[in-house]
This record gives structure tokens, C-alpha cells and sequence, in this order.
């Protein structure tokens, strides 16, 4: 995997009137894993999004060295299409899928329209989606949402293993989260 990183300067984050945060700096590179913490509302979302490049930061400057993978709430696939047919416009722009439809326990799912699908199995075809990007670093807000104690540890077990082949993992879950390594950063201590 190419070489990354990711760092955060002096970040702050404001919605509306509200400062959420401030004077959050961080700095990831190949192999590490960063866990945000905090209660609901305090920018776990909002920083995910500031490091993805799809929300400007209110003051600060984040660097980033590879490419960018995100999952969200948002799974990104069209919900009218059959799930094979979704991904498929993915891979037409990532490449070819490996073995990751098997790897999710999505296979038996591609006839099935998107918005049929439970939360799970919308989140673990995000994930197919997020393995098909080869992105160096992963961008993972509430991963775990949805999904049951098998789904969870194979989640677990990708990340792991994203890490392990030396990409970066930034992971915004209430959830404890099983990662070798993991590192925390509390959204509290930089409330504003």
C-alpha cells in the first residue's frame, strides 16, 4: 500500500452559531488507527467529514497524504437498483471487486434493490464498496451501527488488516471498538 498520512492542525469546527470544537490537532501514518470519542453532538460527524474534504473547518488545516475512503450513514448506493447493480457502477470506476462480496456475506444479496436491505447489510455493502476504493485512508463514521457480534468482529478484523498492510483508520464510534494499537481522542477535551 502507497505510503499515507493524515494530520490535523489546530482544527475548529462550527455549525451555526455553535463553536463544537477547537484546538484539535492530531497526526496519523501508515499502520495507525485513531478512535474519536465523545457524547452525541460534540463533532464527531462534522471532523470525519472536515478530514473527507466535504465540510470546511472553521480554523485549522488538515493534511492528507492518499486517498480517502469514507463510510457514513450515507451508504452511497442508489437505493432503486439491485445491490450487484449499485456496486457495479462502483467498480466500473474503482476496478474490478476482489472477494469482497463473499467476505461480507453479501453474495446471496445482488438481486435484492438496496432500499430492501437492513441497516446491516447496507453497512456491509458500504464496506464493499469501501474495500473496492483501495483507499489508503479510511474514514469510518459509526461503523458499527446496525450490525450483529459476527458483522461487528469482521469489521474489527478489516481494519485490522487495512492497518496491518500500512493504511490508516479513523474511526467516530460510541461503540468500544477492537483494534491492536488503537489510539483515542476524546472530542471533550477540545469542546469549545
Amino acid at each position: 500500500m502507497q505510503d499515507c498520512r493524515i494530520a490535523a492542525n489546530t482544527l475548529a469546527c462550527r455549525r451555526g452559531d455553535r463553536l463544537l470544537f477547537r484546538a484539535l490537532s492530531f497526526a496519523l501514518s501508515s499502520g495507525q488507527a485513531l478512535q474519536l470519542v465523545g457524547a452525541n453532538g460534540i463533532g464527531k460527524s462534522s471532523l470525519i467529514r472536515i478530514l473527507a474534504g466535504l465540510a470546511p473547518a472553521y480554523a485549522g488545516t488538515v493534511e492528507r497524504t492518499g486517498t480517502i475512503g469514507l463510510v457514513d450513514e450515507r451508504p452511497a448506493l442508489d437505493p432503486h437498483k439491485p445491490l450487484g447493480e449499485a456496486l457495479g457502477f462502483w467498480q466500473r470506476i474503482d476496478g474490478p471487486a476482489d472477494n469482497e462480496l463473499a467476505q461480507l456475506g453479501l453474495s446471496a444479496l445482488l438481486d435484492v434493490p438496496v432500499r430492501y436491505l437492513s441497516t446491516g447489510q447496507k453497512k456491509r455493502a458500504a464496506l464493499a464498496r469501501l474495500l473496492g476504493q483501495k483507499a489508503a485512508i479510511w474514514l469510518l463514521d459509526e461503523p458499527l451501527n446496525g450490525l450483529d457480534t459476527r458483522g461487528v468482529a469482521l469489521v474489527e478484523a478489516l481494519a485490522a488488516e487495512h492497518c496491518r498492510q500500512g493504511g490508516i483508520c479513523v474511526i467516530a464510534s460510541h461503540q468500544p471498538f477492537n483494534l491492536p494499537g488503537l489510539q483515542r481522542l476524546d472530542l471533550l477535551e477540545h469542546v469549545a
